[in-house]
């Protein structure tokens, strides 16, 4: 099968203005190919295809009834922890019950034979890591985790699960008395240093696939503009389009999928 696109295929990827989907997927796999040095860089969408909603969504479950603005904030953490870590408990949840899909697992192949160098994603689901990924920078944190707002200890979200919906403590707290705080960016917090070395990355690298990301969040998504050569493969459209050396409008794991098959990952 590697090294064609197969009919079923050639029927889910249409991309937009009937282009030719064979020869984009063709010039996808030669500047792979090619590059010295290519980085991922992946948003929501790839995970909105393993089931996970993005908050952006405005009729999706949890976010029908609350503000992800507010209740992902520094404000709510100090104010209103019940709604933050009500939030935080579902999405962790969430994301523990989903699984890889074929453009998680694909990156992840793509790093084990060398293609790729680094990852960076702004989804905070663990996703990439279970698929096999190594080399992954997390821009906007993780769920995996929280950390003590006194004394920087670290407790598994598994732990601080139990504090909340066994023991009914709230805010949980670390054994120092601290808050312990999701490990993840809330609104009118900084970026982690991973975004530091996201950076880094991105102006290294000869290549970026840009995987799943409407481009819309700030400062991620000035990241694309720091590689000279980028490729788009997002369902919608992004402001990067018009620089991009390859650009579809098509579900990631199908598209990942058939460069796997082209590559004989």
């Amino acid at each position: 099968m590697a090294g064609k696109i197969t009919l079923a295929h050639r029927i889910r990827l249409k991309s937009r203005g009937g282009n030719n989907l064979e020869e984009k997927i063709n010039k996808l796999l030669q500047l792979i190919q090619k590059a010295k040095h290519c980085v991922a860089f992946t948003g929501a969408g790839i995970s909105t295809e393993s089931g996970i909603p993005d908050f952006r969504s405005s009729d999706v479950g949890l976010w029908e009834k609350i503000d992800p603005m507010e209740a992902l904030s520094t404000r709510a953490l100090n104010r209103n922890p019940q709604i933050l870590y009500q939030v935080c408990l579902s999405m962790y949840e969430a994301a523990e019950a989903a699984q890889p899909n074929q453009a998680h697992l694909v990156l992840a192949k793509l790093e084990e034979k060398g293609f790729l160098k680094t990852l960076i994603t702004q989804n905070i689901d663990n996703l990439h890591q279970r698929a096999g990924s190594k080399n992954v920078l997390e821009i906007h944190g993780t769920l995996q985790r929280a950390v003590c707002r006194r004394c920087g200890y670290e407790e598994g979200m598994d732990s601080v699960s139990k504090k909340v919906r066994e023991n009914k403590e709230m805010p949980p707290t670390c054994q120092c008395g601290g808050i312990l705080k999701p490990d993840i960016t809330l609104f009118g917090e900084s970026l982690p240093y991973d975004f530091t070395l996201a950076q880094k990355e991105a102006s290294q690298a000869d290549l970026m696939l840009v995987i799943g990301s409407s481009l819309v969040v700030s400062p991620a998504n000035y990241l694309p503009t720091l590689c000279p050569n980028i490729i788009i493969i997002n369902k919608g459209s992004t402001y990067c389009d018009k620089d991009a050396q390859v650009v579809l409008h098509a579900k990631a794991g199908e598209v990942m999928q058939v460069l796997g098959e082209k590559l004989a990952l």
